[in-house]
């Protein structure tokens, strides 16, 4: 099942992708019988949390939708449609550096021996198709397509063979990196954590419908040009291996995420004299195998003089 968070007037609403459009969870409960309010989940948090059982019920809605429904009010047009992050408020957003072999290897920096972690904060979640505010105290902003884990139970002390059932889905993620914030001491949480610095989406993608997530064909491209193009097979730790490693040494919790690496082809990895970042108006898109492409417009944040916006103020 592909899932969603878009925004409605009264805040984030609950979508599925369908091949005749998106169906609004929400909006589709009141024009149907048979269901008792609360026994389906329309917020994302909520299908999460549910787990196997939010699902099914969800299914069952889709399942007993009329076969004339193209016109109803439910099922809404994708693109016109401002999405959400598709996690709104993971409880934690841990991510894995240099978990590619090939991008270690550009960076020349050493094979690690463990996962790399690092972490963002929630004011670094944006959406698909959300542009994205460059900040003035920048110069060398960077992309990093990666794959996302969205944890769906509780895990602690999980093993690699057991990892994979505490995983709810899949998504696409930017960890946008500024270069020169990040290499400013040896901790990289400056870097990674501006707003906006972690657009998530457009779509989670239940494990189920991912089958392996190691073998997973995933690509970035910058204003259409390809700049990174690799598969989740090159990744140093696998996914079930990072669960069970990070849940040796923290809980993890429903909705929480896991960034796991990018590939190689970052601005970052180029030789010196032909490494170009982002600008304002350049357009990216993460593109994984199965999940969906997660696009973002970088604009320029406005200059503030006397404490006052000078130019065009942008938001993310």
């Amino acid at each position: 099942m592909k899932l969603l968070t878009f925004l409605g007037e009264q805040g984030p609403r609950l979508g599925i992708r369908l091949e005749q459009g998106v169906l609004d969870v929400a909006e589709a409960l009141k024009n149907m019988k048979g269901y008792e309010e609360g026994s389906v989940p329309t917020h994302m948090d909520q299908v999460i949390k549910g787990g196997p059982e939010a699902i099914q019920s969800l299914q069952r809605v889709i399942d007993d939708l009329p076969d004339t429904s193209d016109n109803e009010p439910y099922l809404l047009e994708e693109s016109p449609l401002v999405f959400a992050p598709c996690v709104t408020e993971p409880g934690k957003i841990i991510c894995v550096g240099l978990n590619y072999q090939k991008h270690a290897e550009e960076t020349k920096s050493p094979i690690p021996e463990h996962p790399v972690l690092f972490n963002k904060f929630n004011n670094a979640l944006t959406g698909h198709k959300c542009d994205v505010s460059l900040p003035n105290v920048t110069s060398e902003l960077d992309y990093e397509a990666e794959l996302v884990i969205v944890i769906g139970q509780k895990a602690k002390d999980v093993s690699k063979e057991e990892a994979a059932q505490y995983i709810f889905g899949y998504t696409c993620g930017n960890d946008l990196s500024a270069r020169d914030l990040q290499r400013r001491t040896n901790q990289w949480l400056l870097g990674k954590s501006c707003d906006g610095f972690l657009p998530l989406g457009p779509y989670i993608v239940t494990g189920d419908e991912i089958g392996n997530p190691n073998e997973l064909k995933i690509r970035s491209l910058v204003n259409g040009e390809q700049r990174q193009n690799s598969t989740t097979a090159d990744m140093i730790f696998k996914v079930e291996e990072l669960v069970s490693y990070i849940s040796r040494h923290m809980t993890l919790l429903p909705g929480d995420i896991i960034l796991t690496g990018t590939p190689e082809g970052v601005t970052i990895g180029y030789p010196r004299d032909q490494r170009v970042y982002l600008k304002d108006g350049d357009q990216l898109s993460v593109e994984i195998e199965k999940i969906g492409t997660l696009s973002n417009k970088i604009v320029a944040e406005a200059k503030v003089e006397d404490g006052k916006p000078v130019g065009r103020t942008l938001g993310v």
